[in-house]
């Protein structure tokens, strides 16, 4: 299942970014007292009460339309709300109701989204009176918190969560391979899926962004069963500005939790831009298999370099896929299209792949071998025995009898040992160091 969406919104400066690091259980977001300080959407992932969720954070809402910024601020947080499950309305105890809160009440009212309503900045939580002033916005009982010291952020996460769509009751796992196409607006994720599916099954324009929802399409190909989740976003015209491309990360947020494959499909007429990698960078945090799909091939003028040229260019921009497949294909023409699914097939092989406890801990031994654990902190650090626990992502679990002497370079060494010896293409690993149970002295 999709994870839900919370958009956290609100006029300048009442502490929407102070929140969002709050719920997210990081500093993130850049947090000063200074109006309009965050101008993008910033998201990450959080969790209450067993339920998982995407958190955005968004720019201060104000209706200046003689600014550019605050266009473009309000453009920005329109969008997160339309994409939200429930919304956070941040206001300011200190300073109470202003018109620029009543205007950012009218535009939730109007989105009928759940909105809850955290009155920040709260000092004394026993003086209720002092936040009762907010239920005139009319959007329902407001939640004192103090954002900067973590006060009663549980019973506002409470609230949100209970505004949460239903789960669904766990399905049994259909034979089929989730494939999620995401990428920037105009890539050409619609076309690819028209391109296997032999029909229009999706509107494709030059326009970016005309697909609104994902959707899923099951197909078959050479007696294999596959699930096309297609992750273009649409918006009217007057909305198709950067904003929208930035827009994108979101939308397809939702379809990489569901799927067991990603497809990052990047416009081999532009190269990886920063949006690319924004997507490419939650995929592999995800710990999604997932090949790099290079498409529109047959706009690029080639010789017999061009291939390596890009492949070069791609693996220094997005450094954290080396063990990715690079393909190059043309949605249009379907030139290496069908490629595509064997590669599918292969990663998700290596992807639910498990190495047997002595094969594995003979190449770890010889590779300790090869390059001995350095010391750490006087003490003689040893790995004493290694085991998989978990496929889909592969995961290992070290046991050391100094596990905090086990430097993250290290980790990176038998990384690479161990996708030399075992392969592991198209997924990412994770590699974990625990303490050994029986006890060892120096």
């Amino acid at each position: 299942m999709a994870k839900p969406v919370v958009a956290i919104v609100g006029r300048p400066n009442v502490g929407k970014s102070t929140l969002f690091n709050r719920l997210i259980g990081a500093r993130k977001a850049i947090v000063e007292d200074i109006p309009g300080v965050t101008r993008d959407r910033i998201y990450d992932n959080s969790e209450w009460r067993g339920r998982e969720f995407i958190v955005i954070d968004t720019g201060g809402i104000r209706f200046d339309e003689g600014d550019i910024f605050a266009s473009e601020i309000k453009m920005q947080a329109e969008l997160a709300i339309e994409e939200a499950d429930v919304i956070i309305f941040v206001v300011d105890n200190k300073t109470g109701i202003t018109a620029e809160d009543e205007q950012v009440a009218e535009m939730l009212r109007r989105s009928q989204k759940p909105v809850i309503v955290a009155a920040n900045k709260v000092e004394d939580f026993s003086k209720h009176i002092s936040y009762y002033e907010f239920y005139q916005l009319g959007l329902g009982d407001p939640i004192p918190v103090s954002a900067m010291h973590g006060m009663n952020t549980d019973e506002l996460l409470d609230a949100v969560v209970a505004k949460f769509p239903p789960q669904p009751e766990k399905e049994e796992e259909e034979d089929r391979i989730k494939i999620a196409i995401v990428g920037r607006p105009n890539v050409g994720k619609s076309s690819l899926v028209n391109a296997f599916l032999g029909e229009k099954r999706v509107i494709v324009s030059d326009v970016p962004g005309t697909t609104r929802d994902a959707i899923d399409t099951p197909f078959t190909y050479a007696g294999r069963q596959y699930t096309l989740i297609d992750t273009a976003g649409i918006r009217r015209k007057s909305r198709i500005k950067d904003a929208t491309e930035r827009y994108s990360v979101i939308r397809a947020l939702r379809s990489i939790d569901r799927a067991d494959v990603v497809l990052i499909m990047i416009d081999a007429t532009e190269g990886v831009t920063e949006q690319d990698k924004k997507i490419a960078g939650y995929v592999h945090e995800q710990a999604k298999a997932n090949i790099i799909v290079v498409n529109k091939w047959d706009l690029v003028k080639k010789d017999e370099h061009t291939m390596n040229i890009y492949d070069e260019r791609i693996r220094e921009e997005l450094k954290f896929l080396a063990y990715s497949p690079i393909l190059y294909v043309s949605a249009v023409t379907k030139q290496r299209v069908f490629k595509i699914l064997d590669i599918v097939d292969f990663v998700v092989e290596q992807h639910n792949r498990r190495i047997t406890t002595a094969e594995l801990n003979r190449v770890v031994n010889e590779a300790i071998m090869l390059n001995p654990l350095p010391g750490g902190g006087g003490k003689k650090v040893k790995i004493l025995y290694t085991t998989q626990v978990r496929t889909a992502p592969p995961t290992f679990v070290f046991f050391a009898n100094h596990p905090e002497g086990v430097h993250f370079s290290y980790l990176r060494y038998l990384e690479n040992v161990l996708r030399k010896n075992f392969g592991f293409e198209g997924t990412p690993i994770r590699l974990l160091v625990r303490q050994n149970e029986k006890k060892e002295f120096n």
